[in-house]
Parts: C-alpha cells; sequence; structure tokens
C-alpha cells in the first residue's frame, strides 16, 4: 500500500543563531531560523525579490550538534546552509488565549554550505566522508542580498 511522503529541502541563510533547551523530559532541541530569497516577475515586469521565513526544529543527537556547530563558530547569523527534513503544523494557545498555528520544519540533515564550513555537515553524526552528506559543489544562488 502506498505511504505518504513529507519532505522538504531548503537553502538559506540562518536568520538567527541556533539556540538549544531541554524538554521537561530530558531530550535536547536546538531551533534556528532561515531566509529563503527568490526571484520572480512582479506585475510590471520588473524583478521582485522575495524572501521566505522557515523555523527550524532539531531533536536529540542533531540538535546537539548543531549547537556544538554554533558554539564552536560554524553556524551563526547568515551562514548559509542546506535543510531536510519534514513539515510539521502545530496549533497551540498563545498567553494572551489565541489559537495560534506554527509550521516548522523537522530537520534530519543539517549541512553547512558557507566557505567556513565547507565540508562540515551536521547529520546524526555521520562524516561526509562516509557519504553523511551529499555534495553540492559550490551554491549557484547569490544570497549576499539578505537584509542581515
Amino acid at each position: 500500500m502506498f505511504q505518504g511522503l513529507n519532505r522538504i529541502q531548503i537553502i538559506g541563510n540562518l536568520g538567527r543563531d541556533p539556540e538549544m533547551r531541554y524538554t521537561p523530559g530530558g531530550s535536547p532541541v536546538t531551533n534556528f531560523s532561515v531566509a529563503v530569497n527568490r526571484r520572480r516577475r512582479g506585475q510590471d515586469d520588473q524583478w521582485v525579490d522575495e524572501t521566505d521565513w522557515f523555523t527550524v526544529v532539531c531533536w536529540e543527537r542533531l540538535a546537539e550538534q548543531v549547537d556544538n556547530m554554533a558554539a564552536k563558530g560554524f553556524l551563526t547569523k547568515g551562514t548559509k546552509v542546506y535543510v531536510e527534513g519534514r513539515l510539521q503544523i502545530r496549533r497551540y494557545t498563545g498567553n494572551d488565549g489565541m489559537e495560534r498555528t506554527a509550521v516548522e520544519i523537522v530537520a534530519n540533515r543539517v549541512l553547512i554550505l558557507s566557505s567556513r564550513g565547507e565540508g562540515m555537515p551536521v547529520e546524526r553524526g555521520i562524516p561526509a566522508e562516509q557519504g553523511g552528506a551529499p555534495d553540492f559543489g559550490p551554491p549557484e544562488d547569490d544570497f549576499d542580498d539578505v537584509p542581515f
């Protein structure tokens, strides 16, 4: 029987430094945001730059590895990354009593693409030379116009 597929891949720039915390049960979780730029033609036939923001959540060992890379200065605001995972939609009640919806990427792979971190994947502890991360070569898009 056919099973569904929930998979997302993005390449973008960290919008803020990763932040690690622990759940009440003791599980590590690290969050960060990623800005993905794209360009399209507007109604007046001029190019329009747009930025989509994604919240990324890493759990357990990957959370610890991302936090470790952030502590070493490899994952900071503006770092270009590849993130692979699944979309998760959470509904919750905010402090003001209003119902809210959060759409997040639950990551299973994070790969640093910026020059300082070339070849330094963060993927459940598997080194790149053992096939832990795909070889993307140099990124084709220039994200220097990210507003941060």
